[in-house]
């Protein structure tokens, strides 16, 4: 009985934890602030005429919303006074860094910064406190030793549960957002204090570039934050109704141009505005003011479209993330184009799609391999004469250092394989002063030889 609770609990638990993931974000936010208020994760789309507004900004940017139009303020952290203490370790004064700061703070999202406290010799270690009056409800800092000794690193953390409502007392209402002073004050030491001063992100700051009677609102309203807010009486997405009239306006209203099909030819115009016309299949859709866009009408790859690995928004594929493409169907993933030396293509090349595009005369799957190279004969021939003749620099060494090269011995140059892309012919001069004879090239285990069982050597040796 006990493990079939249990194993309710936990589908409960993962029932909640989704229902919880989509509900994220507050889709019906009317607003930008209300949109980033609802949640730490929440970003809000600017772009005109977009269909979707408050989400993640994964979700945001599958429903093709451009980075440049999401609005997503993360906090940040400004050091405003940092001074160095100028007395020797031994002083009898105590010192604190930094003096004062100024934070920006998201609901929801931590922000941590240290303290370093150097005490006096004589002094033991010291509390700090602080005076949270002036905070409204919810935001709250707390305390905990990273290092201590002398000087101690104290890290402080900042939180903000929501941003205050009007709900809140009267006090909150008049600054909802700050900013506020907070002292943090070592215990006894009422003159030394670090200032920290917090703003919190409950504002957003495309509220403040309105356009007045903007063209993307029929010049019948003011664009902010990428939507429309009206002026009385009209009404829709580009103010293009007027809500006191049934007459229904021209179709120049519902025109991409003054020779265009009214609404691309794939709806109608109902009062100024195009209601585009459904598809058999439900999940294709047209979208736009003038239904000109489409979220079927993108490039496939391996017969499905944006190969499976993105959205179609507007006849343009919006890969998911590490793809990228017409087609989505390239990969950003870098590892398959590492080389041996842990550099990308050899720094010979590009990863391009997840394979490396080799400069020539550079080659192979990592471009390592460069038989024409300079050099490449050299690099081997060491190998190559301890591994077919037991001798030269590496004989003592030779199954440690050589193991990759697999030797195979020919009789004549005629019997070796023809030189090409990628076998290098090569000619060297041999520990006992002979010339060798070799081809050399790669293979998935290392490399392998060709050698001319005769060495050409002076006369006398």
């Amino acid at each position: 009985m006990s493990v079939k609770l249990l194993g309710l609990c936990l589908l409960l638990g993962v029932l909640c934890l989704s229902w919880a993931d989509d509900k994220m974000c507050l889709t019906s936010a009317s607003s930008c602030d209300e949109c980033i208020q609802s949640g730490p994760e929440c970003a809000w789309c600017t772009a005109p005429n977009s269909n979707i507004r408050c989400q993640t900004l994964k979700e945001l940017r599958r429903a093709g919303c451009r980075k440049r139009h999401m609005y997503n303020p993360q906090g940040r952290l400004q050091v405003v006074k940092n001074d160095s203490s100028t007395e020797p370790s031994i002083a009898t004064a105590m010192f604190i860094q930094p003096q004062e700061l100024s934070l920006r703070l998201r609901p929801g999202v931590s922000q941590p910064f240290p303290l370093t406290i150097t005490m006096p010799t004589d002094q033991p270690i010291t509390e700090l406190t602080m005076d949270t009056s002036p905070l409204p409800a919810g935001l709250n800092l707390t305390f905990s030793s990273i290092l201590k000794g002398n000087p101690m690193v104290v890290q402080v953390n900042v939180e903000a549960a929501r941003c205050p409502s009007e709900r809140d007392d009267s006090t909150q209402r008049q600054n909802r957002t700050g900013p506020w002073s907070v002292l943090i004050t070592p215990r006894g030491f009422s003159l030394l204090s670090v200032k920290t001063e917090i703003t919190l992100e409950c504002q957003c700051d495309c509220t403040k570039n309105r356009e007045k009677n903007s063209p993307g609102c029929s010049n019948r309203g003011d664009l902010v934050c990428g939507q429309c807010e009206c002026q009385q009486p009209y009404v829709g997405q580009q103010c293009q109704r007027d809500s006191d009239s049934f007459i229904s306006p021209n179709e120049d209203f519902c025109r991409s141009g003054p020779n265009a099909p009214v609404c691309s030819g794939r709806g109608k115009c109902v009062e100024g505005f195009c209601e585009c016309e459904r598809r058999v299949n439900p999940k294709e859709r047209y979208s736009g003011r003038y239904c000109e866009c489409s979220n079927f009408d993108c490039p496939y790859q391996n017969s499905r479209i944006c190969g499976g690995r993105g959205k179609c928004e507007c006849g343009e594929c919006i890969c998911d993330d590490d793809w990228t493409g017409e087609d989505c169907g390239c990969s950003m993933e870098t590892a398959s184009c590492m080389a041996t030396n842990q550099n990308l293509c050899s720094n010979k090349g590009m990863c391009q799609c997840g394979k490396c595009i080799c400069e020539p005369p550079h080659t192979g799957p990592t471009c390592e391999d460069c038989p024409m190279c300079h050099g490449t004969c050299r690099q081997h021939v060491d190998c190559v004469e301890c591994r077919a003749f037991g001798t030269g620099a590496k004989k003592d060494r030779c199954d440690q250092e050589c193991g990759y090269l697999t030797v195979t011995l020919v009789e004549t140059q005629d019997d070796m394989p023809q030189p090409g892309e990628s076998i290098a012919f090569c000619k060297m001069r041999s520990s006992d002063d002979c010339v060798l004879y070799y081809t050399f090239s790669r293979t998935p285990s290392g490399g392998e030889a060709a050698v001319v069982r005769a060495k050409e050597c002076p006369r006398g040796l």
